[in-house]
């Protein structure tokens, strides 16, 4: 399914508090914040040149957020920010001064962070980042999953040292008990989705998430002129979406939000026009993406930046997940999970059709930029689906090519 963008708010500016959030000042204090990360690394801006000429673009470039901060997944860069600024906000109110981020472990921001518990709702990557914020600051973390997690993910986030609570039902329903069970506890909540009255913590998880964007547009050689971002509840798609449109400005891509057809979404909300619910179904083997209801500021953000939304089905996630697996000639092999290639599989979906390569004007000058959104964060799962382990096409970069 495809459709362009036809709400009232198109192209209109972004609303004063989310520029404020997705602007330059706010990703460069992302950047300095990294820097006191000692396992942060600038993640890698792969070319694509053979899939490019395959599908008559120009160029096709993909970051790899499966190397980011240990985590597998862009996800890393979203919970801890916003945990560590919270930490450092109460300290603040506290200590009743400035608190710089140097002072993150010092013996008093540290008593501070002891008596804090930070909690939040997860598919798995997401509350990962948030657990080993937490860790990293000596806070206390309450992870809540819903019954679709994996005991693979789950204990992934356990071992950042995490109270681990399972929650019947989906992704939305541990969101609605998290904030429940943290509201009784006096627990701070540090979600990627927002509600009424919920927002600036949501707002900092998307200010982490402009780091990438501006580590792609350093490492491009031109700026990308079509960019494809996949979507759960929307945080990914418009912090991308929106830092580009401000550090871009006339010059932004056309820019498409992608979403799993089985959880749909955001594509749904920009049917109607305004935010909707839709019906929980059959799950998506898109786990990463499986949330049936957006974030608000994610979509008053999305309303005016992006250009058009599409769905991709489940087959086209797996493929493109073997398919980077076992590149075409020249084409470096690429880990992605099964959230993670689904941009790319909706630009070569868009290219492929002529109707929506019209919609788009993709042609043979265009640059197309997509995230890979998570490495093998379930290993199991990856090699069920493509047959190889997750470090046998990892090591194909070193020792050549696979048949």
């Amino acid at each position: 399914m495809f459709l362009l963008n036809t709400t009232a708010d198109y192209r209109q500016p972004l609303d004063p508090r989310d520029e404020k959030t997705l602007g330059i000042a706010g990703a460069e204090e992302v950047e300095r914040y990294l820097s006191f990360r000692e396992d942060h690394a600038i993640t890698p801006l792969v070319a694509l040149p053979g899939l490019a000429r395959e599908i008559g673009v120009a160029a096709i470039h993909i970051k790899d957020e499966g190397h980011r901060l240990g985590l597998g997944s862009f996800k890393a860069l979203g919970g801890a920010y916003a945990v560590i600024r919270l930490v450092l906000q109460e300290a603040e109110r506290r200590l009743g001064r400035a608190v710089d981020m140097a002072e993150l472990h010092s013996e008093e921001v540290r008593a501070i962070a002891r008596g804090m518990t930070v909690a939040c709702a997860t598919d798995g990557n997401h509350g990962r980042s948030v657990a080993q914020g937490a860790q990293l600051v000596g806070a206390r973390a309450a992870i809540f999953v819903h019954s679709g997690v994996s005991d693979e993910r789950v204990a992934a986030i356990a071992r950042f040292g995490a109270e681990m609570i399972r929650v019947a039902g989906t992704y939305d329903d541990s969101v609605r008990e998290a904030a429940r069970v943290a509201e009784a506890k006096d627990w701070t909540i540090v979600s990627d989705t927002s509600w009424p009255g919920y927002e600036r913590i949501p707002g900092l998880v998307m200010q982490g998430y402009t780091s990438l964007v501006r580590e792609a547009l350093r490492q491009m050689p031109e700026p990308p002129t079509h960019v494809f971002i996949q979507s759960g509840v929307g945080g990914i798609a418009a912090a991308v979406a929106g830092h580009l449109a401000i550090a871009l400005g006339e010059r932004r891509p056309v820019f498409t939000v992608v979403d799993p057809a089985r959880a749909a979404c955001l594509f749904e909300t920009a049917r109607a026009g305004h935010p909707v619910t839709i019906a929980h179904g059959e799950p998506t083997v898109m786990a990463m993406l499986e949330c049936y209801e957006p974030s608000l500021v994610a979509w008053r953000i999305l309303s005016r930046a992006a250009d058009a939304f599409m769905t991709v089905d489940e087959t086209d996630a797996t493929a493109m997940m073997n398919r980077l697996a076992r590149p075409v000639a020249g084409d470096p092999a690429i880990v992605a999970g099964e959230s993670g290639g689904v941009g790319l599989a909706a630009a070569i979906k868009a290219a492929a059709d002529p109707a929506i390569k019209a919609a788009l004007s993709i042609e043979s000058r265009s640059r197309i930029f997509v995230v890979n959104t998570e490495g093998a964060t379930d290993p199991g799962k990856y090699e069920e689906i493509t047959g190889l382990p997750p470090a046998a096409v990892a090591a194909k970069n070193r020792e050549g090519a696979l048949i």
